[in-house]
């Protein structure tokens, strides 16, 4: 079953380092949406996919890279979008 989630996750995020790592993850998970950053230490992510495959990329959202300090994390239940890939906006 396929699910979709938006996540804002706020804290220090160094964010060449960021899009890259949620990026990376993404693609490895066949994971599809958006990252997007919108104030100094605030992103958004838009995330899409087989359960299973989403739920497992929201655990590392929530870690973050190693550098990161994850503050929050709010999550939303969303509606599909068909996201062809997992893309960086605003880059």
């Amino acid at each position: 079953m396929k699910k979709a989630v938006r996540m804002f996750i706020t804290g220090n995020l160094q964010s060449m380092f960021t899009k890259l790592f949620f990026k990376e993850h993404a693609d490895k998970n066949n994971v599809r949406g958006f990252y997007r950053k919108l104030d100094p230490g605030k992103i958004e992510l838009f995330l899409e996919g087989q359960s299973m495959d989403v739920d497992k990329m929201i655990e590392i959202c929530r870690k973050g890279p190693n550098y990161a300090q994850i503050r929050n994390v709010e999550l939303k239940d969303e509606r599909l979008q068909d996201f062809k890939e997992f893309k960086v906006l605003n880059f």
